[in-house]
């Protein structure tokens, strides 16, 4: 009996020391907290009174913070002053976290304690996660934690949650990983996720970060096609207010045809909101008041043809800038001789555009329930078209772009009424009457004055003559 009492106390001897080693094990927990953000460290003692301790590779543990009777008691630990416990569940909070907090935390009363292994991330985003169009974002992780340091796996999503695949510039595990990803676009604005990985110790953590890249909601060249004497109105709208954008930035809307020229000058205050700062003279473009919907805008009251050319918002940051273009192409279609079309005549009718256009664009005269003859076609990058016409009806030109068909204008040829055709007549008739009146009035005087114009040399000759005549007598009578 003795024997077995023995083993028997043997055998709880044992398991009172395996299960004290898992229960230190179990109380080890890994956490990641973030550079500049606040970190929770859990407790799993519910005494009243409880202290928690900061422990640094094999210096001794410093008190952090003290619960005992209601009260709270700081130690001396760098972050002493930005710690807090809560009095319930005595789970502690330090603020505004430093790389240089990584370290053991313990939470105990007595010798029953449970400790936490804290990780300290420091995240730096180039450019302070402010970007352009085709930046470049660079990220820098920089790790601090006790030994045995971990060696994390990175994986980055972007702010539509899918993985992308950054360059690494630099790996220097466990402590500093440098990612490089190309050429941003303004979709890629939001919020991304950073997920640090490490097997052992088992360490999953993901860090979030936001990325605001500055620019229109189209950044490609436009091309509007109008119709003369239409009214139209030009907008870019801006995503700045979209992604949250607070930082300083300068604008301007220029419009170049022959020579640039600025219409509008304005800026974004840090509170989000568009500003005119100067306004241009041209009283070809109305400049309406900016709204609070982060669009620049200008009117074109029915336009012409010298309204066309290239409007071009752009946005300076930093010293460098964005834009994106509008290219404005006038359609406009027109009569020669303007009116209706007298009965044998004939007309041309002019569909032309205010500016070259690609090899892919052409215009295209039709007739209304004509036939394939009447149909005319622009040859490749012709800038007009005109097509004679001899009866009345109604003609459209349209401007196709790969067969597909942007802008369409019609002209209706009306036919002259009958008395307009026989005044026309009559005045053709009279002018040709009136012209082989002149020109036989001109002939009688040609003759006539040809005729004068010989009587007088004949009479010319004739003094001439007399003159000989009589000086030859005076010199007879004076040989006598």
């Amino acid at each position: 009996m003795e024997l077995c009492g023995t083993a028997a106390s043997s055998v709880r001897a044992v398991f009172m020391v395996l299960q004290l080693g898992l229960t230190h094990i179990m109380a080890h927990q890994q956490q990641i907290g973030v550079e500049g953000k606040e970190v929770i460290l859990n407790c799993k003692r519910h005494d009243k009174d409880v202290i928690w301790k900061y422990k640094y590779d094999a210096v001794s543990p410093a008190t952090i913070i003290q619960l005992s009777t209601g009260k709270v008691f700081k130690g001396r630990t760098p972050m002493s002053d930005r710690s807090e416990i809560n009095q319930n569940s005595k789970h502690l909070k330090v603020l505004n976290l430093r790389i240089s907090d990584a370290g053991t935390y313990i939470c105990g009363c007595g010798s029953d304690s449970n400790s936490i292994s804290l990780h300290v991330v420091k995240l730096t985003i180039s450019s302070n996660g402010h970007f352009l169009p085709d930046d470049d974002l660079e990220l820098t992780l920089m790790h601090n934690s006790r030994n045995p340091q971990p060696r994390f796996s990175i994986t980055l999503f972007n702010s539509h949650n899918s993985i992308v695949t950054p360059d690494i510039l630099q790996n220097e595990a466990p402590q500093k990983y440098v990612l490089k990803l190309k050429q941003l676009k303004t979709t890629d604005s939001g919020t991304w996720m950073c997920n640090m990985h490490s097997d052992s110790p088992s360490i999953s953590q993901n860090i979030s970060f936001n990325v605001k890249v500055l620019g229109f909601e189209n950044t490609h060249l436009e091309r509007m096609y109008a119709a003369a004497d239409s009214t139209v109105t030009l907008s870019w709208h801006l995503n700045f207010q979209k992604i949250g954008w607070k930082k300083f930035f300068t604008g301007q809307l220029n419009w170049t045809q022959s020579k640039a020229v600025t219409l509008l000058d304005f800026n974004a205050t840090a509170d989000g909101q568009l500003r005119e700062t100067k306004k241009s003279s041209q009283t070809l473009f109305e400049i309406p008041e900016m709204q609070r919907d982060s669009t620049v805008k200008v009117k074109l009251p029915k336009i012409q043809l010298r309204h066309s050319g290239e409007y071009t918002c752009q946005l300076l940051n930093n010293r460098r800038y964005i834009q994106s273009k509008t290219e404005l192409v006038v359609m406009q279609v027109s009569a020669n001789p303007p009116g209706p079309l007298p009965k044998g005549a004939e007309m041309t009718l002019l569909c032309r555009v205010s500016s070259s256009i690609p090899s892919n664009i052409h215009l295209l005269w039709e007739r209304v329930n004509g036939t394939q003859t009447d149909i005319k076609k622009s040859k490749q990058s012709e800038t007009e078209v005109e097509v004679k016409v001899t009866a009345a009806g109604m003609w459209n030109c349209h401007l196709m772009e790969d067969n597909n068909m942007k802008l369409s204008l019609n002209y209706t040829v009306e036919e002259a009424p009958v008395w307009i055709s026989y005044t026309v007549i009559g005045v053709i008739i009279g002018a040709g009457v009136l012209t082989f009146v002149l020109v036989c009035l001109g002939i009688m005087f040609g003759m006539s004055w040809q005729r004068r114009r010989q009587r007088a040399k004949r009479m010319a000759r004739a003094r001439q003559h007399l003159l000989e005549k009589k000086t030859c007598q005076c010199q007879h009578r004076m040989n006598k």
